[in-house]
């Protein structure tokens, strides 16, 4: 890695099939005997009527099913990367095992012009992956223009550590990794700390969210960020009483009109192959994509 001491440094989940296939394991002769009031099968006795209402509950069954296989609305992604190494491979194939979700890349420093309104045309959804300080006054206002009409953010892993000299980051992230010491409002706060390859208990902290929705409480190997700044206001979606971190791990808010949810864990293949972190994230990306305009 690349970064210095003071810097924070995919499993899916098994498809659950709705409905069911039915297979008949072999022809049954039907025998109808003159004058007979019904037709009789050969095996048992089993009347017509009968049969044909369980081939009606039979078609039901299927179509039950496929309504519930119907494929999710495609998402298009783009994931602004840029000052911070990761695993090109593995962070690549966790995106490629969501259902209809479509990846460009934006790598700094061209990335700020994909905040321009007549790039962000071309995406519904963005998400931070970067660890980058430089912007413009004109990316600022682009990317703050972009959110208060409605544009989802997810901000994932050691994007909390951007652009450390703008306090709007801080509203619009809902939290901070801060590299070196600051001061804010007349108190002096000393640099965050990290972990790796710490073993995490993770506490669901709303079931009912979109997001964390079907997941339970759940384990997983990944770094650990200590005492980040994490705003009053916003809705914690996963806790922790890892000592090595902060209690609140993944949240959500909103700036101006956009979802916005931060996830703090994400950094590289351990994370990225539990099956709960992808359900996670998926889910996280349809949610806040819903905000996009």
């Amino acid at each position: 890695r690349t970064v210095s001491r003071g810097e924070p440094a995919a499993t899916r989940p098994a498809a659950v099939t709705a409905g069911a296939s039915l297979v008949a394991d072999e022809l049954v002769a039907i025998h109808v005997r003159p004058n007979a009031d019904a037709a009789v099968v050969s095996s048992g006795g089993t009347t017509m009527a009968l049969r044909m209402l369980m081939f009606a509950l039979a078609v039901m069954v299927i179509a039950v099913g496929a309504a519930g296989q119907a494929a999710p609305k495609q998402i298009r992604a783009l994931i602004v990367t840029g000052g911070h190494d990761f695993d090109r491979d593995g962070f690549k194939a966790l995106w490629r095992g969501f259902t209809n979700v479509s990846v460009r890349e934006a790598a700094h420093p061209e990335a700020h012009r994909w905040f321009a309104p007549d790039q962000a045309r071309e995406y519904d959804v963005l998400v931070f992956y970067d660890m980058h300080q430089d912007i413009s006054e004109q990316a600022k206002a682009d990317l703050v223009a972009l959110l208060k009409k409605g544009k989802g953010l997810i901000v994932l892993h050691h994007a909390l550590a951007n652009y450390q000299n703008w306090d709007e980051y801080l509203q619009i992230a809902g939290g901070r990794f801060r590299l070196g010491e600051t001061e804010r409002d007349g108190i002096k706060r000393p640099a965050s700390t990290w972990k790796d390859d710490v073993h995490i208990r993770v506490k669901v902290a709303d079931r009912k969210h979109p997001v964390t929705r079907g997941i339970e409480d759940f384990e997983i190997v990944d770094e650990t960020y200590g005492d980040y700044d994490v705003l009053p206001n916003v809705k914690p979606l996963l806790t922790t009483e890892e000592p090595t971190s902060t209690p609140t791990i993944a949240w959500t808010h909103t700036y101006g009109r956009s979802r916005v949810v931060t996830i703090q864990g994400g950094h590289g293949p351990s994370a990225w192959q539990n099956a709960v972190f992808r359900r996670l994230l998926e889910q996280a990306l349809r949610w806040v994509a819903g905000s996009s305009r």
